[in-house]
């Protein structure tokens, strides 16, 4: 019998635990739908809502908790001396002090370090609340600030040379103080999601009393499946249907009722070329004046990213790529008339003046974008031509071929005898030193991310023409990079990039000349991606040689957000890159395995595209996100997590061309069970 109510007492204390009635009682004050509210009710925490600050003072009884949230408060001497008297323990959001002085500020690339250790939470970690609002005061012993600093997942330089903030401090013992809006993570999209997770568990467990752990997290944008999750058998099919559908979700076809108020408007120079998102209710373009860039990593305070309001032609090539293929497989005509008109843009728009001039030396070239059309990237214009070419096949129309077999040959005759041009050209210096000046430099630039798709170009018009110095000129600039990795490589933002570039121009140099040598070389590189790539098919992110990169990692923390830069700080972080590396692997590497038939390096693209399906973005609250790839994953903890040190294009970056088209138009390729080189044979 005693055993019977010692069982029944414990089983009646389990209950109370379980259903928040054990610990203290929790009075709070807060506006309607506030995040961490709805959060508590839902994992079945009882508390009191107070119509007001001075209420929940006044009813709180001693020992109780309150917490103030979801908007501005000013905490009174009065209020002090009840929290004194009652014992009470106190969370106030966006709170200031009696008589404390704290004019407001708004984060930029500032982003939040942990200073005291916390239940999960050591000191240095990183998390961020992205472009919100905070009161700048002083404080000592803070448990989180704000301050600009380099890393990861820690701050790796500390806070000793960089100016920091306190965003949420201890005043006294019991009391709790942020510096700004906290409890709306929900909405304001904090991250990384699993760090808000336990700063929320380590503040609920000191105000209640009691040990808090939530069975789960809300989230407004998430990954399409988790990394285990079984995928249903028209997964890819989806992905493409979902990631071609995004383009109108956003918006990003330039419509003509909104033009000159938002493109014109937000574009300028070119120079800062970022507004808001466009509504929901704008209507979208047909392609026939282009396609925006995408979103800016930045996320502002209620929630939604900026826009890049920028015409580049390299982006108009690729999306039209994107909507043909994806015609193609959905059977959607509306796509296909699209894809045309973009084709029609592009050469329009970024083929205009000396560039449409058969004298001029820069005939046939494509402007870099609408605001610098003087500027030739190598790597842009190959990448328009390679997208055109695909766009231009499946639409069954002659029309633009005489243009894509101009854009080539200008490339190709601005080109160094040894199959090298540089990372950019420009108008005026071509004008001035003519094609010969160009032709005759011996130059070796072994830099496949501005270099290497330029020769995939040049390849293919050598297998549709049989003319030799296509192909000559192709070879000898891959032999001369081949022969120069690893130790003398140029790279951008990562060594990983320039060997997912590099995989397409030998994939197609083993199709035109199947030799020994070559086949070595293809499989030296697909080896080299096969060494990072996980076993959940992601390809992690890698820095080479420092004293060889453009945009390397920050060596001190004034650096953090300034230039370029990568989604990793060290080797081993657990990043996959969508806007530099893992788009064009994926589409190299089905290019590879379609020229050889290697079934390592098709399990390779498999494993990639089946990566790629699982990360894109899924959004019910950010229709213009839905279906997006974002710049960065972290596939450590299956989030979009990453070093934001890249100024304009971060981790949660997306682009309608380089990372969105690749991606689609390599997906829909592997759901066809063909190749780019396959479909443009004739």
């Amino acid at each position: 019998m005693k055993h019977s109510a010692y069982i029944l007492i414990c089983c009646v204390l389990l209950l109370s635990l379980l259903t928040g009635r054990a610990g203290r009682k929790v009075y709070w004050v807060a506006p309607d739908d506030n995040d961490l509210v709805v959060l508590l009710e839902q994992e079945g925490l009882r508390m009191c809502r107070a119509a007001s600050q001075a209420e929940a003072f006044e009813k709180a009884p001693k020992g109780a908790a309150v917490m103030l949230l979801g908007q501005r408060y000013t905490l009174s001497e009065a209020d002090m001396e009840t929290i004194q008297q009652k014992g009470l323990h106190l969370y106030a959001d966006f709170a200031t002090l009696p008589g404390q002085d704290a004019p407001t500020k708004t984060i930029g690339v500032e982003r939040v370090v942990v200073t005291e250790q916390m239940a999960g939470l050591a000191p240095m970690d990183l998390l961020s609340i992205n472009r919100s609002e905070y009161l700048d005061v002083q404080a000592d012993h803070p448990l989180l600030v704000i301050a600009r600093v380099a890393g990861f997942n820690t701050a790796v330089f500390g806070l000793e040379n960089t100016p920091s903030s306190p965003l949420v401090y201890k005043p006294s013992e019991r009391v709790f103080i942020a510096t700004s809006v906290l409890s709306n993570f929900y909405k304001i999209r904090f991250m990384p999601e699993k760090n808000w997770k336990l700063f929320w568990e380590a503040m609920m467990s000191d105000l209640t009393g009691k040990e808090v752990r939530f069975s789960t997290w809300p989230t407004k944008v998430k990954p399409a499946y988790g990394e285990h999750d079984v995928l249903p058998q028209d997964a890819r099919r989806q992905a493409v249907a979902k990631g071609v559908e995004w383009f109108f979700n956003g918006h990003f076809l330039v419509h003509p009722s909104w033009k000159q108020d938002w493109l014109d408007k937000y574009m300028g120079d070119g120079l800062n070329p970022v507004g808001p998102e466009l509504p929901d209710t704008m209507p979208d373009g047909d392609g026939s004046l282009g396609i925006l860039e995408g979103h800016c990593s930045a996320i502002l305070a209620d929630g939604r990213q900026t826009y890049r309001y920028w015409m580049r032609d390299d982006v108009q090539g690729e999306s039209a790529m994107a909507f043909a293929l994806a015609a193609h497989l959905l059977g959607n005509e509306q796509y296909s008339k699209i894809s045309a008109n973009l084709l029609d843009f592009s050469f329009r728009e970024f083929r205009d003046g000396p560039r449409n001039d058969p004298s001029s030396p820069t005939y046939g070239l494509l402007g870099w974008a609408a605001t610098h059309k003087y500027v030739y990237y190598g790597d842009d214009n190959a990448r328009s031509i390679l997208g055109t070419i695909m766009a231009a096949t499946l639409s069954e129309s002659d029309r633009w071929n005489t243009k894509i077999r101009e854009a080539i040959d200008a490339n190709f005759l601005t080109t160094g005898k040894n199959g090298f041009r540089t990372d950019r050209l420009e108008e005026r210096d071509i004008q001035r030193n003519g094609l010969e000046w160009y032709q005759q430099r011996e130059i070796i630039n072994p830099h496949p991310h501005f270099e290497s798709w330029l020769w995939a170009c040049y390849l293919w018009l050598h297998a549709k023409t049989g003319e030799q110095k296509y192909y000559d000129l192709a070879e000898r600039g891959i032999r001369l990079t081949m022969e120069a990795y690893p130790d003398n490589w140029g790279w951008t933002n990562g060594i990983q990039q320039e060997r997912a570039r590099m995989v397409l121009p030998l994939a197609w140099l083993y199709r035109v000349a199947p030799t020994d040598e070559h086949m070595q070389w293809l499989q030296t590189m697909t080896d080299e991606i096969a060494r990072n790539q996980e076993t959940c098919g992601a390809i992690r992110e890698e820095l080479g040689d420092p004293s060889k990169g453009y945009f390397g990692t920050q060596k001190s923390n004034a650096e953090y957000g300034v230039s370029e830069a990568p989604l990793i700080f060290q080797n081993g972080d657990p990043i996959a890159d969508m806007l530099y590396t893992s788009n064009f692997a994926v589409f190299g590497l089905n290019e590879a395995a379609a020229a050889t038939g290697d079934e390592k390096i098709g399990r390779m693209a498999d494993a990639l595209a089946e990566f790629l399906v699982r990360i894109q973005a899924r959004s019910d609250s950010y229709l213009n996100i839905d279906g997006a790839w974002y710049r960065a994953f972290n596939y450590g903890n299956w989030d979009y997590w990453a070093s934001n040190a890249d100024a304009g294009w971060g981790n949660l970056g997306t682009l309608t061309g380089w990372t969105q088209s690749w991606i689609v138009s390599t997906l829909a390729l592997m759901e066809m069970k063909t190749s780019f080189w396959s479909l443009t044979t004739n």
